[in-house]
Protein backbone atom coordinates (compact mmCIF):
# COMPACT_ATOMS: atom_id res chain seq x y z
CA UNK A 1 0.00 0.00 0.00
CA UNK A 2 1.38 3.40 -1.02
CA UNK A 3 0.50 6.42 1.14
CA UNK A 4 1.86 9.85 0.21
CA UNK A 5 4.72 8.26 -1.70
CA UNK A 6 5.69 5.81 1.04
CA UNK A 7 5.23 2.06 0.56
CA UNK A 8 3.76 0.13 3.50
CA UNK A 9 3.11 -3.59 3.92
CA UNK A 10 -0.42 -4.50 5.03
CA UNK A 11 -0.16 -6.97 7.91
CA UNK A 12 -3.66 -7.17 9.39
CA UNK A 13 -7.01 -5.41 9.68
CA UNK A 14 -9.06 -5.11 12.86
CA UNK A 15 -12.67 -6.12 13.19
CA UNK A 16 -15.23 -3.35 12.67
CA UNK A 17 -15.49 -1.06 15.71
CA UNK A 18 -18.92 0.58 15.81
CA UNK A 19 -18.65 3.98 17.48
CA UNK A 20 -20.74 3.97 20.69
CA UNK A 21 -22.76 6.86 22.03
CA UNK A 22 -20.48 7.13 25.07
CA UNK A 23 -17.45 8.27 23.09
CA UNK A 24 -18.86 11.02 20.87
CA UNK A 25 -19.06 14.75 21.69
CA UNK A 26 -22.27 16.02 23.40
CA UNK A 27 -23.87 17.45 20.21
CA UNK A 28 -23.66 14.01 18.54
CA UNK A 29 -25.19 12.02 21.39
CA UNK A 30 -28.47 10.17 21.10
CA UNK A 31 -28.55 9.24 24.81
CA UNK A 32 -28.25 11.33 27.98
CA UNK A 33 -25.13 9.72 29.46
CA UNK A 34 -21.82 11.55 29.54
CA UNK A 35 -19.68 8.42 29.09
CA UNK A 36 -15.92 8.42 28.61
CA UNK A 37 -13.55 8.85 25.70
CA UNK A 38 -12.12 5.34 25.91
CA UNK A 39 -12.87 3.00 23.00
CA UNK A 40 -13.58 -0.68 23.49
CA UNK A 41 -11.45 -2.69 21.06
CA UNK A 42 -12.16 -6.29 22.10
CA UNK A 43 -10.75 -8.61 24.68
CA UNK A 44 -7.37 -7.72 26.15
CA UNK A 45 -5.93 -10.75 24.38
CA UNK A 46 -7.26 -9.50 21.01
CA UNK A 47 -6.01 -5.98 21.71
CA UNK A 48 -2.51 -7.10 22.68
CA UNK A 49 -2.24 -9.41 19.68
CA UNK A 50 -3.34 -6.77 17.18
CA UNK A 51 -1.28 -3.93 18.66
CA UNK A 52 1.70 -6.25 19.29
CA UNK A 53 1.79 -5.54 23.00
CA UNK A 54 2.44 -1.80 22.61
CA UNK A 55 1.23 0.47 25.42
CA UNK A 56 1.63 3.66 23.35
CA UNK A 57 0.36 2.95 19.85
CA UNK A 58 1.37 5.15 16.86
CA UNK A 59 -1.65 5.87 14.63
CA UNK A 60 -2.79 8.13 11.82
CA UNK A 61 -5.80 9.28 9.83
CA UNK A 62 -5.65 10.57 6.26
CA UNK A 63 -7.19 13.97 5.59
CA UNK A 64 -8.55 12.66 2.26
CA UNK A 65 -10.36 9.83 4.06
CA UNK A 66 -12.01 12.19 6.52
CA UNK A 67 -13.17 14.47 3.69
CA UNK A 68 -14.68 11.46 1.93
CA UNK A 69 -16.34 10.35 5.18
CA UNK A 70 -17.97 13.77 5.60
CA UNK A 71 -19.24 13.71 2.01
CA UNK A 72 -20.61 10.20 2.60
CA UNK A 73 -22.28 11.30 5.86
CA UNK A 74 -23.74 14.43 4.25
CA UNK A 75 -27.32 13.13 3.95
CA UNK A 76 -27.29 11.97 7.57
CA UNK A 77 -26.33 15.46 8.69
CA UNK A 78 -28.99 17.04 6.47
CA UNK A 79 -31.73 14.49 7.26
CA UNK A 80 -30.83 12.90 10.62
CA UNK A 81 -32.09 9.36 11.12
CA UNK A 82 -31.45 9.57 14.88
CA UNK A 83 -32.45 12.05 17.56
CA UNK A 84 -29.05 13.69 18.05
CA UNK A 85 -28.71 16.24 20.85
CA UNK A 86 -27.73 18.80 18.19
CA UNK A 87 -30.27 17.60 15.61
CA UNK A 88 -31.51 21.08 14.70
CA UNK A 89 -27.95 22.25 14.09
CA UNK A 90 -26.60 19.27 12.18
CA UNK A 91 -26.55 21.01 8.78
CA UNK A 92 -24.39 23.82 10.18
CA UNK A 93 -22.22 21.35 12.08
CA UNK A 94 -21.48 19.49 8.87
CA UNK A 95 -20.08 22.65 7.28
CA UNK A 96 -18.10 23.61 10.40
CA UNK A 97 -16.55 20.16 10.72
CA UNK A 98 -15.70 20.01 7.04
CA UNK A 99 -13.78 23.27 7.51
CA UNK A 100 -11.83 21.80 10.44
CA UNK A 101 -10.72 18.85 8.32
CA UNK A 102 -9.72 21.09 5.42
CA UNK A 103 -7.23 22.81 7.74
CA UNK A 104 -5.57 19.52 8.76
CA UNK A 105 -2.31 18.06 7.48
CA UNK A 106 -2.53 15.34 4.82
CA UNK A 107 -1.43 12.73 7.39
CA UNK A 108 -2.95 13.31 10.83
CA UNK A 109 -0.77 11.54 13.36
CA UNK A 110 -1.68 10.67 16.94
CA UNK A 111 -1.05 8.11 19.66
CA UNK A 112 -3.53 6.00 21.57
CA UNK A 113 -2.73 4.39 24.90
CA UNK A 114 -3.67 0.87 25.97
CA UNK A 115 -5.75 1.24 29.14
CA UNK A 116 -3.98 -1.60 30.88
CA UNK A 117 -5.06 -0.37 34.32
CA UNK A 118 -8.73 -1.22 33.69
CA UNK A 119 -9.60 -4.46 35.44
CA UNK A 120 -11.31 -7.36 33.70
CA UNK A 121 -11.03 -9.02 30.29
CA UNK A 122 -12.22 -6.07 28.17
CA UNK A 123 -9.53 -4.13 26.29
CA UNK A 124 -9.76 -0.34 25.91
CA UNK A 125 -7.69 2.37 24.24
CA UNK A 126 -7.80 6.12 24.82
CA UNK A 127 -6.00 9.32 23.89
CA UNK A 128 -5.82 13.03 24.68
CA UNK A 129 -4.40 13.87 21.25
CA UNK A 130 -6.22 16.36 19.00
CA UNK A 131 -6.73 13.84 16.19
CA UNK A 132 -8.47 11.40 18.54
CA UNK A 133 -10.76 14.21 19.70
CA UNK A 134 -11.43 15.01 16.02
CA UNK A 135 -12.52 11.39 15.60
CA UNK A 136 -14.95 11.87 18.51
CA UNK A 137 -16.22 15.10 16.93
CA UNK A 138 -16.91 13.57 13.51
CA UNK A 139 -18.33 10.22 14.59
CA UNK A 140 -22.09 9.71 14.78
CA UNK A 141 -23.04 6.98 17.27
CA UNK A 142 -24.04 3.56 15.95
CA UNK A 143 -23.85 4.59 12.28
CA UNK A 144 -20.14 5.45 12.18
CA UNK A 145 -17.53 2.76 12.49
CA UNK A 146 -13.77 2.50 12.53
CA UNK A 147 -11.46 -0.06 10.98
CA UNK A 148 -7.79 -0.10 11.87
CA UNK A 149 -5.10 -1.46 9.56
CA UNK A 150 -1.74 -2.60 10.92
CA UNK A 151 0.99 -1.56 8.51
CA UNK A 152 4.70 -2.18 8.46
CA UNK A 153 6.61 1.01 7.68
CA UNK A 154 9.83 0.96 5.58
CA UNK A 155 11.75 1.14 8.88
CA UNK A 156 10.17 -2.16 9.91
CA UNK A 157 8.16 -0.51 12.68
CA UNK A 158 4.41 -1.03 12.89
CA UNK A 159 2.01 1.88 12.41
CA UNK A 160 -1.77 1.79 12.65
CA UNK A 161 -3.95 3.39 9.97
CA UNK A 162 -7.44 4.39 11.14
CA UNK A 163 -10.33 4.96 8.73
CA UNK A 164 -13.84 6.17 9.55
CA UNK A 165 -16.84 4.78 7.64
CA UNK A 166 -20.63 5.20 7.44
CA UNK A 167 -22.97 2.24 8.03
CA UNK A 168 -25.75 2.72 5.44
CA UNK A 169 -27.62 -0.35 6.69
CA UNK A 170 -27.94 1.26 10.14
CA UNK A 171 -29.24 4.49 8.59
CA UNK A 172 -31.81 2.61 6.52
CA UNK A 173 -32.92 0.64 9.58
CA UNK A 174 -33.30 3.84 11.62
CA UNK A 175 -35.46 5.42 8.91
CA UNK A 176 -37.60 2.31 8.63
CA UNK A 177 -38.17 2.32 12.41
CA UNK A 178 -39.11 6.01 12.28
CA UNK A 179 -41.61 5.23 9.51
CA UNK A 180 -43.31 2.55 11.63
CA UNK A 181 -43.36 4.68 14.78
CA UNK A 182 -44.74 7.76 13.06
CA UNK A 183 -47.19 6.19 10.62
CA UNK A 184 -48.02 2.76 11.95
CA UNK A 185 -46.12 1.04 9.16
CA UNK A 186 -47.88 2.77 6.26
CA UNK A 187 -45.60 3.57 3.37
CA UNK A 188 -45.69 7.37 3.68
CA UNK A 189 -42.77 9.79 3.74
CA UNK A 190 -41.48 10.94 7.13
CA UNK A 191 -41.54 14.69 7.73
CA UNK A 192 -37.97 15.89 8.29
CA UNK A 193 -37.37 18.89 10.58
CA UNK A 194 -34.60 20.05 8.26
CA UNK A 195 -36.09 20.86 4.83
CA UNK A 196 -34.17 19.94 1.68
CA UNK A 197 -32.18 22.59 -0.11
CA UNK A 198 -32.52 22.92 -3.91
CA UNK A 199 -29.51 20.64 -4.48
CA UNK A 200 -30.50 17.91 -2.01
CA UNK A 201 -33.19 15.30 -2.53
CA UNK A 202 -34.74 13.64 0.50
CA UNK A 203 -33.49 10.05 0.82
CA UNK A 204 -35.91 7.15 1.03
CA UNK A 205 -37.47 6.35 4.42
CA UNK A 206 -38.38 2.69 3.96
CA UNK A 207 -38.55 -0.03 1.34
CA UNK A 208 -41.76 -0.66 -0.55
CA UNK A 209 -42.08 -4.48 -0.79
CA UNK A 210 -43.87 -4.40 -4.14
CA UNK A 211 -41.37 -1.98 -5.64
CA UNK A 212 -38.47 -4.02 -4.22
CA UNK A 213 -39.85 -7.23 -5.77
CA UNK A 214 -40.25 -5.47 -9.13
CA UNK A 215 -36.69 -4.12 -8.85
CA UNK A 216 -35.31 -7.62 -8.31
CA UNK A 217 -37.40 -9.05 -11.16
CA UNK A 218 -36.04 -6.43 -13.55
CA UNK A 219 -32.46 -7.21 -12.52
CA UNK A 220 -33.06 -10.95 -12.96
CA UNK A 221 -34.55 -10.34 -16.39
CA UNK A 222 -31.33 -8.65 -17.47
CA UNK A 223 -28.98 -11.12 -15.76
CA UNK A 224 -30.58 -14.26 -14.23
CA UNK A 225 -27.46 -15.28 -12.29
CA UNK A 226 -24.68 -13.84 -10.17
CA UNK A 227 -22.08 -12.65 -12.72
CA UNK A 228 -19.23 -13.55 -10.34
CA UNK A 229 -20.25 -17.07 -9.23
CA UNK A 230 -22.77 -18.10 -11.91
CA UNK A 231 -25.32 -19.06 -9.20
CA UNK A 232 -28.78 -18.93 -10.81
CA UNK A 233 -31.15 -19.92 -7.97
CA UNK A 234 -33.12 -16.71 -7.47
CA UNK A 235 -34.13 -17.80 -3.97
CA UNK A 236 -30.49 -17.21 -3.01
CA UNK A 237 -29.69 -14.22 -5.18
CA UNK A 238 -29.92 -10.66 -3.84
CA UNK A 239 -30.85 -7.46 -5.67
CA UNK A 240 -27.89 -5.38 -4.55
CA UNK A 241 -27.91 -1.58 -4.80
CA UNK A 242 -24.88 0.23 -6.21
CA UNK A 243 -25.76 3.56 -4.62
CA UNK A 244 -27.16 2.51 -1.24
CA UNK A 245 -30.91 2.65 -0.76
CA UNK A 246 -30.45 4.79 2.38
CA UNK A 247 -29.02 7.68 0.33
CA UNK A 248 -30.98 7.14 -2.90
CA UNK A 249 -33.80 9.44 -3.91
CA UNK A 250 -37.17 8.20 -5.22
CA UNK A 251 -35.90 7.82 -8.78
CA UNK A 252 -32.69 6.03 -7.82
CA UNK A 253 -34.06 3.67 -5.17
CA UNK A 254 -35.75 1.25 -7.60
CA UNK A 255 -33.89 2.08 -10.79
CA UNK A 256 -32.68 -1.32 -12.12
CA UNK A 257 -29.58 0.42 -13.48
CA UNK A 258 -28.67 1.08 -9.83
CA UNK A 259 -28.09 -2.58 -9.07
CA UNK A 260 -26.63 -5.99 -9.73
CA UNK A 261 -27.88 -9.47 -8.95
CA UNK A 262 -25.30 -11.01 -6.63
CA UNK A 263 -24.94 -14.10 -4.47
CA UNK A 264 -24.99 -13.38 -0.71
CA UNK A 265 -21.24 -13.25 -0.04
CA UNK A 266 -20.54 -10.91 -2.94
CA UNK A 267 -23.60 -8.82 -2.15
CA UNK A 268 -22.21 -8.25 1.34
CA UNK A 269 -18.69 -7.53 0.07
CA UNK A 270 -20.07 -5.04 -2.47
CA UNK A 271 -22.53 -3.49 -0.02
CA UNK A 272 -19.80 -2.99 2.58
CA UNK A 273 -17.35 -1.56 0.04
CA UNK A 274 -14.80 -4.39 0.15
CA UNK A 275 -15.15 -4.84 -3.60
CA UNK A 276 -16.18 -2.60 -6.48
CA UNK A 277 -15.76 -2.60 -10.25
CA UNK A 278 -13.83 -0.27 -12.52
CA UNK A 279 -15.02 1.02 -15.88
CA UNK A 280 -13.56 -2.06 -17.61
CA UNK A 281 -15.63 -4.48 -15.49
CA UNK A 282 -12.56 -5.49 -13.48
CA UNK A 283 -12.94 -6.22 -9.78
CA UNK A 284 -11.41 -3.81 -7.30
CA UNK A 285 -10.54 -5.34 -3.91
CA UNK A 286 -10.07 -3.20 -0.82
CA UNK A 287 -6.99 -3.54 1.36
CA UNK A 288 -9.42 -3.21 4.28
CA UNK A 289 -10.32 -6.84 3.63
CA UNK A 290 -7.38 -8.63 5.21
CA UNK A 291 -5.11 -10.72 2.95
CA UNK A 292 -6.34 -13.91 4.61
CA UNK A 293 -9.99 -13.02 4.04
CA UNK A 294 -9.33 -12.05 0.43
CA UNK A 295 -8.18 -15.62 -0.16
CA UNK A 296 -11.12 -17.05 1.77
CA UNK A 297 -13.59 -14.95 -0.24
CA UNK A 298 -11.91 -15.81 -3.55
CA UNK A 299 -11.58 -12.18 -4.62
CA UNK A 300 -8.73 -10.90 -6.76
CA UNK A 301 -7.86 -7.34 -7.69
CA UNK A 302 -8.11 -6.84 -11.47
CA UNK A 303 -10.19 -9.97 -12.10
CA UNK A 304 -12.28 -9.41 -15.24
CA UNK A 305 -16.00 -10.08 -14.66
CA UNK A 306 -17.12 -10.65 -18.24
CA UNK A 307 -20.80 -11.26 -17.43
CA UNK A 308 -21.22 -8.14 -15.28
CA UNK A 309 -24.08 -6.07 -16.79
CA UNK A 310 -22.69 -2.76 -17.99
CA UNK A 311 -23.87 0.49 -19.55
CA UNK A 312 -23.34 4.21 -19.14
CA UNK A 313 -26.09 4.56 -16.53
CA UNK A 314 -24.55 1.91 -14.30
CA UNK A 315 -21.17 3.54 -14.71
CA UNK A 316 -22.58 6.76 -13.20
CA UNK A 317 -23.82 4.86 -10.16
CA UNK A 318 -20.50 3.03 -9.91
CA UNK A 319 -18.62 6.32 -9.89
CA UNK A 320 -20.54 7.07 -6.68
CA UNK A 321 -19.79 3.58 -5.32
CA UNK A 322 -16.07 3.86 -6.03
CA UNK A 323 -15.86 7.32 -4.49
CA UNK A 324 -18.01 6.92 -1.37
CA UNK A 325 -18.64 3.21 -0.68
CA UNK A 326 -15.52 1.35 -1.82
CA UNK A 327 -12.93 1.16 0.93
CA UNK A 328 -10.10 2.26 -1.33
Amino acid sequence: MRINGTEYIVQDVSRVLTVPDSIVVPMNKIGDGHGEAKLYFGTKVELEQFFLGYDVIPCFFLKSDLLTYMQTAHDEYMFPSQNYAGREQMANLWQERLGIIQNCQDIIQFNVVYQRQIQGPRGYINSDDAAYNLFRLLSLPLISYISIMRLQAPSGQPVFYWKLFVDFDAIEQNRAIALVLNYGGRNQPVEHPLPPTPVIETPQTGRNPAAQARYKAQLLEECPFCPITGISDERILIASHIKPFAVSNACEAYDPQNGFILSPLYDKLFDQGFISFDSNRCMMVSDWLSPRNQVRCNVENGRFIQRLPWNDQREQYLIYHRQFIFKG
